[in-house]
């Protein structure tokens, strides 16, 4: 029953986790647009959230701390490999360096927020069609 809750989630999880990393790259770029030399970042989105679902990214490497008494405690993190980051173009370069475009970022930043919200609402319903049909 579980693996089958896992699989219904999975994919609205995972969108979910890459539209929190990729707001946050625009994020960095928007607070950056002052920068001199600073290289605006964005993400693939789609080809990201195929790789993800097939388990190509979710291949995390375990890291181990090092105990230096009995008593400590062992601890074991994963550590989950960086998003293939991808450089902007930009369309009219500054005398700086930096490749911000601000009306860019701005857009594809709202434009993330309310695919955000929209994979918010699908998991929201989701879980509620789980609920009812578990209850009744």
């Amino acid at each position: 029953m579980n693996n089958r809750l896992d699989q219904s989630f999975h994919f609205a999880s995972t969108a979910l986790s890459l539209r929190t990393q990729r707001q946050a790259i625009l994020a960095a770029n928007i607070a950056n647009a002052d920068t001199p030399g600073y290289q605006a970042r964005d993400i693939p989105f789609s080809s990201s959230l195929k790789r993800a679902l097939r388990g190509e990214r979710s291949a995390s490497q375990s890291v181990s701390l090092y105990l230096t008494a009995r008593g400590h405690i062992a601890a074991n993190a994963s550590v989950t490999p960086p998003l293939p980051l991808m450089y902007r173009v930009p369309d009219q370069p500054s005398a700086d360096g930096n490749t911000v475009d601000m009306d860019r970022e701005r857009v594809t930043f709202a434009e993330n927020s309310l695919k955000y919200q929209t994979d918010l609402t699908y998991l929201s319903n989701q879980i509620k069609w789980m609920s009812s049909a578990i209850q009744g």
